[in-house]
């Protein structure tokens, strides 16, 4: 018999009780598998959602991979399972300035086929050596001189993006097997 331990009128040992150790939430770091959900404001309106209220699948990514931009990545790391916060990036830390050099005038002509080409509207565009496609904006219609001006900035440029963050989860990187195939 131990002594000190507690036993029964039989001599047997009651029940002990296990406790699992508590672990702490797990943290955002590089390799991880991060879930979150956010929200993205620029001057106050939103832009965009991604949120299980609204039905969508919260955005899954490796961390330190390069799917987000740095500054967002480097506002998550560290942060918990569960954790909510908000980090506002200026313009530099985003898409950058916008770039008038990344505007130019195009002949109306090469939107034969399209009704009427206004201001807002968004096409893809062959690059000049054909090699890319890009995401092109019309910024201006000059019916009278026959030309469009197209602008090929990222379309948040020059603005301070704000994003509240939910992390869903984080887990380790799912092991691969010696070919990159899952194990």
């Amino acid at each position: 018999m131990v002594a000190g331990a507690a036993t029964r009128s039989n001599g047997s040992r009651p029940h002990e009780v296990l406790r699992a150790p508590v672990s702490a939430p797990a943290r955002v770091s590089a390799g991880k598998h991060v879930t979150i959900n956010y929200t993205l404001r620029t001057n106050g309106a939103i832009r965009h959602i991604r949120s299980a209220v609204w039905g969508d699948e919260p955005l899954e990514y490796e961390h330190g991979g390069g799917r987000l931009l740095p500054a967002l990545q480097r506002a998550l790391e560290g942060k918990a399972e569960g954790e909510r916060f908000v980090v506002t990036l200026p313009p530099e830390d985003a898409y950058g300035e916008r770039d008038k050099a990344l505007q130019q005038r195009v002949p109306a002509e090469e939107f034969g086929g399209v009704d009427q080409v206004e201001p807002g509207m968004c096409f893809l565009a062959h690059s000049e050596d054909g090699g890319r496609v890009e995401n092109v904006m019309i910024t201006e219609v000059n019916e009278e001189n026959g030309f469009v001006v197209v602008d090929t900035n990222h379309p948040l440029a020059g603005m301070t993006l704000e994003f509240d963050v939910t992390v869903v989860a984080v887990r380790d990187a799912p092991a691969t097997g010696g070919c990159g195939g899952k194990a």
